[in-house]
């Protein structure tokens, strides 16, 4: 990601007549431009050119809304970069991390 080094993440419901990749391209050109007005030094603020997309289980939403709430304070115990590595071995999702990070 741009500045910084935090994570964000979204939730939301995706329509099947949609493509993640064009709501991901739309969020970070919209935010990227309201970043850019906040304050000075922000001018250089980008996105890192990847993402990354899950899916959640309606009986879930509740659960990851209330982490995505908390994300900060959870990722002063845990990096980003950590909890992905934890969250793709759970589930023995196999990645070459030469392609993860910007």
């Amino acid at each position: 990601m741009g500045r910084g080094s935090t994570s964000k993440h979204i939730l939301f419901s995706l329509s099947k007549n949609l493509a993640l990749a064009k709501i991901v391209e739309d969020v970070k050109t919209s935010s990227s431009k309201w970043i850019k007005t906040q304050q000075r030094g922000l001018g250089s603020f980008h996105w890192q050119s990847g993402y990354g997309g899950f899916s959640v289980s309606p009986a879930e939403v509740d659960e990851v809304a209330a982490y995505i709430e908390q994300q900060e304070t959870y990722h002063t115990a845990l990096s980003f970069h950590d909890e992905y590595r934890k969250f793709r071995a759970s589930y023995e999702v196999e990645y070459d991390e030469r392609y993860v990070w910007d």
